[in-house]
Order: structure tokens, then sequence, then C-alpha cells
């Protein structure tokens, strides 16, 4: 079943089962269905969501890495971070509906306004049982 989390919020877990635990055991895939298990009820429409603004400090460092290259690891880790975020909101959301798990996810970005990013995640909530 872990195998099937979302990969992204392995952005700073060494393996799945760490990942998993994070999200209180939840699955959350991309699939319309989890392996060794049946659905039992659709319990709806959830989503998480966050936006983040930059921070001056990270864009000076950033302004440097542009003129010798190489990956900007403060954008990394705020986006990763921002993705982590939005996934926990939206299995909060899926256990308010008593779900346990979460089905068809999908993930984006978007500008809201000029140096910030919203990180969104909208999936199924389910109830699945073991087969």
């Amino acid at each position: 079943m872990g195998g099937l989390l979302i990969g992204i919020i392995m952005a700073k877990k060494k393996n799945w089962k760490e990942a998993e635990t994070e999200l209180e055991g939840i699955p959350v895939a991309t699939s319309e269905a989890i392996p060794g298990y049946t659905i039992k009820a659709y319990k709806g429409y959830v989503w998480g969501t966050t936006v983040k603004a930059r921070f001056i400090g990270h864009d000076i460092i950033a302004a440097v890495k542009m003129l010798i290259g190489g990956e900007i690891d403060q954008y990394t880790n705020m986006i990763n971070e921002a993705k982590l975020e939005a996934v926990h909101k939206m299995v909060k959301n899926a256990k308010a509906l008593d779900a346990n798990a979460v089905i068809s996810v999908r993930a984006g970005t978007a500008q809201v306004l000029p140096g910030t990013v919203e990180i969104f995640c909208y999936g199924t909530a389910v109830e699945v049982i073991p087969e």
C-alpha cells in the first residue's frame, strides 16, 4: 500500500513507510484503486492548498546560483515543504469525511501574486476495506 503514495510527499522522506506514517497511515494514491483493498464507499472530493512567499535572502542566493549554475536548494526545499503541507491538508479533509484513503490524486501549482506560489492537490476520499 505504501508504494502507492504519491511521490510529492517523498521530498524529505527516506522511504515509503516513513512517508505513510507521516500521513497517519492513510494511503494517498494517484491510481483509481488500491491493490488488496475494495472501495466500500465514496466519501467525496477533497483538496489541500497552501501559498508560500519567497524570502529576500533566498532571492540573493538564487541570483548567485543563476550566475554560477546549480540547484537553488532553498527554493526546492520551500516547494517540497509546501507540497507536503498541501497533502496533509487534503488528508485532514478526507478524515473529516470519515475516509481512510484518498485515490485519484492530482497536484499542481499556480502563482497567486508575484513572488508567491500556490501548491494544491485534490482527490477522491474513499473508505476502503481489505479484500
